[in-house]
């Protein structure tokens, strides 16, 4: 297990590593954009070559005429210190405005996902229970029919019922004019209530694809031979299908419910953009209109970031969630 854990620690490491060498590579890449129009404007203005350096170097996060190794050193040591540069439509530090909006992302998709997994776990593991019914097979179509649709369409046709049509529910913003974060009823309730629209689109369109997991995973367990023994001890059925199904059940989706939390943080670009909710997508979106290269190069760190980190955490925890996985046996019963 030790070995297993170093390796996984290492492959991590490494992703980071090469994922912060690419954003280094492709800020240097990537040609035109504001800044080079900053700094012809500068020239022209008269300002001298060192300080309109200076003034690149402090957006850019690197300097301009320093050898390449130089540069790679100094980005290496400025994102360690939590230095991502300045963005340049936005008169501030490209951290600055990713703390003040990733926890409005992850609160949107960590609520989305966890309201994901608790109706996916009771619908698939219904399905499962009443395999062949008509409950079955009309909840399998829906759940088909609910996961083939885009979570973008969705959130469209939201904001138009609801949000311009009927008016019922906000369509843009974190909060209302004159609603300060704090630890008070006020608070809660109006971010739940602008973020519900954002929410719901994403529950709609992907509880049917893991309720159709869980369907799977139940099934698999109604067969294997310690729930046939557990019947014929005439354990009651509502010990088995809690202790033996549905907890043997659900550990295959732990992995999918860490991974889907980062993957949905990709996902906020479009679904931000469409209900002008300020998070981490909404700003990328920005920073890919004006082409603000800072400012993009920041968030698509964080958002790779937590992705590696959601995969990493599933490595390092499923053993001990499942402790099958240790001694190597799939079919231990609890």
């Amino acid at each position: 297990m030790v070995n297993y854990y170093l390796k996984r620690t290492g492959r991590a490491i490494f992703t980071l590593w090469l994922v912060v060498t690419l954003t280094f590579g492709m800020i240097r890449l990537l040609p035109g954009g504001p800044l080079t129009q900053l700094r012809g404007k500068l020239i022209r203005q008269g300002y001298p070559p060192q300080q309109i350096n200076s003034i690149i170097e402090t957006y850019q996060n690197l300097q301009p005429d320093a050898p390449l190794y130089v540069q790679y050193s100094d980005y290496i040591t400025a994102l360690l210190h939590g230095n991502m540069g300045k963005s340049f439509t936005y008169p501030r530090t490209v951290a600055s405005i990713v703390g003040e909006a990733l926890p409005w992302t992850i609160f949107v998709m960590v609520t989305a996902t966890v309201i994901i997994f608790a109706i996916a776990i009771v619908w698939g593991a219904l399905m499962a229970y009443r395999e062949g019914s008509r409950f079955d097979m009309g909840s399998s179509i829906l759940s088909i029919i609910l996961s083939s649709i885009p979570f973008y369409v969705l959130a469209i046709a939201l904001v138009i019922v609801f949000g311009y049509k009927y008016s019922v529910f906000p369509v843009s913003y974190r909060l209302s004019p004159g609603v300060e974060p704090g630890l008070s009823l006020q608070f809660v309730t109006d971010a739940l209530y602008h973020a519900f629209l954002p929410i719901v689109s994403l529950v709609v369109s992907g509880a049917g694809l893991q309720a159709l997991a869980m369907r799977g995973n139940s099934i698999q367990v109604l067969g294997e031979d310690y729930v046939r023994v557990a019947r014929l001890r005439g354990l009651p059925d509502r010990r088995i299908s809690v202790w033996y199904v549905g907890r043997n059940a659900i550990l295959p989706m732990y992995t999918g419910f860490l991974t889907l939390i980062g993957f949905n943080l990709g996902g906020s670009v479009i679904l931000e953009q469409i209900f002008t909710y300020p998070g981490v997508g909404y700003y990328l979106f920005q920073g890919l209109q004006n082409r603000d290269y800072p400012l993009m190069m920041g968030i698509f760190l964080v958002i790779t970031v937590a992705l590696v980190l959601a995969v990493f955490i599933a490595d390092l925890t499923y053993g001990i969630i499942d402790p099958r996985v240790k001694s190597g046996d799939s079919n231990e019963a609890y």
